[in-house]
């Protein structure tokens, strides 16, 4: 099927959408203490966005979210949180709207559904990125995986929706425990460390740490994790199900 197509029929699924709702997905990926985020590149104009999508009128933003997350990279199964709402007067420009589909041989007028002003609901989510093979969607050349230090430029408030999320995430690590979804049943003090450094960006007192996540009430330990070497072997915990 010619490329038109499928966008000629997305463009008229307009009447089938929330008017002015959308979601973005800032999906972080993390593997051997890299802490990435997953971005889409446009066809033709080589613009950098999240991936994102409408939300059709008879499902939630839940659903859309799953949904969007799906079409656009191929990823699903995977835990996503709602973690705010942007609707800046100001966060719309079209450029890159009007740009893409007039590479694609379609002229969008003014009042067109998909350039007027929309408020997006945010989501995150956090996985191994070594798992996942991100799928480009008709308007996207591919989709790939930066670092969180190296985010290029980004289409609309994009970059803003980035900085937000990582800044829930970071809140979130305590309180959602999401990051205990990238470790294996069991794990060492220092693998869980790691991965809280690795996301928080910063380096922690071994003493200060161990003494926070035991105060936390949610680890349990379970044995001594031996290597055959002669040091001290570490001891091993996972998370308590009785909490």
């Amino acid at each position: 099927m010619p490329t038109s197509q499928p966008i000629k029929a997305f463009l008229d699924k307009g009447p089938e959408y929330l008017p002015s709702v959308s979601v973005d997905c800032v999906i972080f990926g993390f593997h051997e203490n890299q802490l990435k985020v997953l971005l889409l590149e446009f066809k033709h104009t080589k613009a950098f966005a999240l991936p994102g999508g409408f939300v059709f009128k008879e499902e939630s933003t839940d659903e859309a979210a799953t949904r969007i997350l799906w079409e656009r990279t191929g990823v699903k199964d995977i835990y996503l949180e709602q973690f705010h709402t942007f609707g800046e007067q100001n966060r719309g420009n079209w450029d890159v709207h009007k740009a893409t589909m007039s590479s694609h041989g379609f002229e969008l007028e003014v009042e067109h559904w998909l350039l007027q002003r929309f408020i997006s609901i945010g989501y995150y989510a956090l996985v191994d990125f070594s798992k996942v093979q991100p799928t480009p969607d008709i308007f996207s050349d591919l989709g790939d995986w930066y670092d969180i230090h190296q985010i290029p430029a980004l289409i609309l408030d994009h970059n803003m929706i980035i900085d937000k999320a990582l800044e829930t995430l970071r809140l979130m690590l305590d309180h959602k425990l999401v990051g205990f979804n990238l470790l294996s049943e069991t794990f060492t003090m220092n693998e869980l460390q790691s991965l809280y450094e690795t996301i928080l960006d910063k380096k922690l007192l071994r003493a200060n740490f161990q003494r926070k996540m035991l105060s936390l009430g949610i680890l349990e330990r379970v044995k001594k994790k031996f290597s055959g070497k002669a040091h001290k072997p570490p001891y091993v915990y996972r998370i308590n199900q009785n909490q």
